[in-house]
């Protein structure tokens, strides 16, 4: 099973502008995201996709693989899609986010351990259990609802489920933004247009849910720290100082 891992970076995020450049303990977020990502020997290969030579130039600067990518990309997975048009030999397509400089191997292997076992589902992602007291309610920690075969049935930012009644260990998690795709199913998911829970709740995933297609989710162990504020990356260097946070 050839796996390609890609980590798509863009420059001009509007939350926070320059993002991938962005340094944590003398290196840039990309670069760690991709030594992060190197550790899983799942993967065949691991390349940036960016469409701006600021990124590129920063990633052969430690020594990655980077590729140029269309400006007009939408989305994450459209500039992952147009990578994975170059490299026919792939047979599953990770997404490993660029804000992702703390993402875990056990994530990773997660993430692509159904196509390992050679179930091919279409698409799979990954969860971890979600802290009630400070997720639930939070829009900015996105849940997802699981069926008793671990494949979602909504992604949301609004508390869900509603807890009516009391329920012992609901099956909701606290999703991780890392995808994969077999090959076939992520081109053509690229071609769909945005569907109006997608575009309600700005979560692109709902785009595979709402036409019909299952989304396969790995639990892991607990949540990855994300970057995705200039208060997120100040919040990482008060860890690092305090000793809470090693890399």
């Amino acid at each position: 099973m050839a796996i390609l891992a890609v980590i798509p970076a863009r420059y001009a995020s509007t939350r926070f502008p320059a993002k991938p450049l962005a340094m944590i303990e003398g290196k840039p977020m990309i670069q760690r995201v991709y030594e992060s990502t190197l550790r899983c020997t799942a993967f065949s290969k691991v390349v940036v996709a960016t469409d701006d030579e600021r990124i590129a130039n920063a990633v052969r600067a430690f020594g990655g693989e980077v590729e140029l990518t269309r400006v007009e990309h939408q989305t994450g997975t459209d500039r992952i899609a147009e990578v994975a048009s170059r490299h026919p030999d792939y047979d599953v397509i990770a997404n490993i986010q660029g804000d992702q400089p703390f993402v875990t191997l056990e994530a990773l292997e997660k993430l692509v351990e159904p196509y390992l076992r050679d179930e091919l589902p279409e698409m799979t992602t990954v969860a971890a259990p979600l802290d009630m007291l400070s997720g639930y309610r939070d829009e900015h920690t996105v849940k997802v609802i699981c069926n008793q075969k671990h494949r979602a049935m909504y992604f949301s930012r609004a508390p869900i489920p509603f807890l009516r009644n009391a329920v012992h260990n609901p099956p909701v998690y606290h999703h991780i933004g890392l995808y994969a795709f077999r090959r076939d199913f992520l081109f053509f998911y690229a071609m769909l247009p945005p569907s109006p829970l997608e575009q309600a709740e700005s979560l692109e995933q709902l785009r595979a849910l709402e036409n019909g297609y299952t989304i396969q989710v790995g639990i892991i162990s607990k949540p990855i720290l994300e970057i995705n504020t200039p208060d997120d990356l100040a919040k990482v260097h008060l860890l690092i100082k305090t000793g809470a946070l090693t890399l």
